[in-house]
C-alpha cells in the first residue's frame, strides 16, 4: 500500500489542472466573495464576522474538491484503462486500495488548507485568539475531508466513466451550496436548513465555526462525519470487490 500511495502522490503533483483547482481555486473564491466584505459585517443569527466564515467554508470547500474531483473521476479513468484490473493481480487487498486512495485525497487537501488561510489572514486581517486555534483548525478541516476522499472512490465505482464527471458535479454543487460553503445556511428556507443540518458538509463547516467561536466541535457533527465516513469507505470498498467479481 506504502508504494501505491507514493505513487498517486507523484502523478497528482503532476496534474497541474487538477492541483490548481484544489489548492489556488479555494483562495481565488475566498477573494472574490469576502473580497467586499470586513471584520464588522456578521454572519446573522452567529457571532462570527463574514470574512472568518468564508475563511473555513473556502478551505472547506478545497478539501471537498480534493476529493471527489480527484478521486472519483481518475479512479472511474483507471478502470476503463485497465489499471485497477492490474492491480488486483497484486496482493493489494481491497481496503488498502481504497485506504490507499483517501490517504492520497488528504494529502492533497492540507496545501488548500494552509494557502485559503494565509490568504485570509494576510489579505483581509483574519485573525484568531490564539495560536492553537489555527492549529485545530488545521487540523479538524483536514481530518474531516477524509469523508470527502471517501465518497470521491465510492462515486468512482459507481460510476462509468461517461456518467462520472455529471454525477460527480451534481454531489459536488450539491452538497456546497445545501451545506453552506458558498452562503450561509441562516438565509435559507427553513425546510431547506433542515435537509442541510444532516449533510457532510454542513457537519463539516460547524467544525470550524465551533473552533473559530473557542470551542470545541458540536459531538452531533462529528458523529455524523463518523457515520459518513463508516457508510462511504464502506460502501467504496463493497464497490471495488464487485467491479473485482465482474471482472
Amino acid at each position: 500500500m506504502k508504494a501505491l500511495v507514493k505513487l498517486e502522490i507523484a502523478r497528482t503533483l503532476r496534474n497541474r489542472k487538477f492541483m490548481f483547482f484544489t489548492i489556488i481555486y479555494p483562495s481565488v473564491l475566498f477573494l472574490l466573495i469576502a473580497g467586499s466584505t470586513d471584520a464588522d459585517d456578521r454572519v446573522p443569527g452567529t457571532r462570527l464576522s463574514m470574512p472568518l466564515y468564508y475563511m473555513v467554508a473556502m478551505a472547506s470547500f478545497g478539501a471537498l474538491t480534493a476529493g471527489l474531483m480527484g478521486n472519483g473521476e481518475r479512479i472511474a479513468k483507471e478502470r476503463e484503462g485497465g489499471w485497477t484490473r492490474q492491480l488486483r493481480l497484486t496482493p493489494l487487498p481491497g481496503r488498502g486500495y481504497v485506504a490507499a486512495k483517501i490517504a492520497v485525497g488528504a494529502v492533497a487537501t492540507l496545501p488548500s488548507i494552509v494557502i485559503v488561510f494565509v490568504v485570509a489572514a494576510a489579505v483581509k486581517g483574519v485573525r484568531l485568539d490564539a495560536v492553537w486555534e489555527w492549529a485545530a483548525l488545521t487540523g479538524a478541516i483536514w481530518a474531516g475531508s477524509l469523508v470527502f476522499a471517501a465518497l470521491g472512490v465510492a462515486i468512482g465505482y459507481l460510476a462509468t466513466g461517461d456518467a462520472v464527471r455529471p454525477l460527480t458535479m451534481i454531489i459536488y454543487f450539491g452538497l456546497s451550496i445545501l451545506g453552506g460553503l458558498w452562503m450561509p445556511t441562516t438565509s435559507y428556507p427553513e425546510w431547506l436548513r433542515n435537509i442541510g443540518d444532516y449533510l457532510p458538509t454542513h457537519a463539516y463547516t460547524a467544525l470550524g465555526q465551533a473552533i473559530e467561536l473557542g470551542g470545541a466541535p458540536h459531538a452531533k457533527d462529528v458523529a455524523l462525519l463518523i457515520g459518513y465516513l463508516a457508510v462511504f469507505a464502506g460502501g467504496a470498498a463493497w464497490l471495488y470487490r464487485k467491479d473485482t467479481r465482474k471482472a
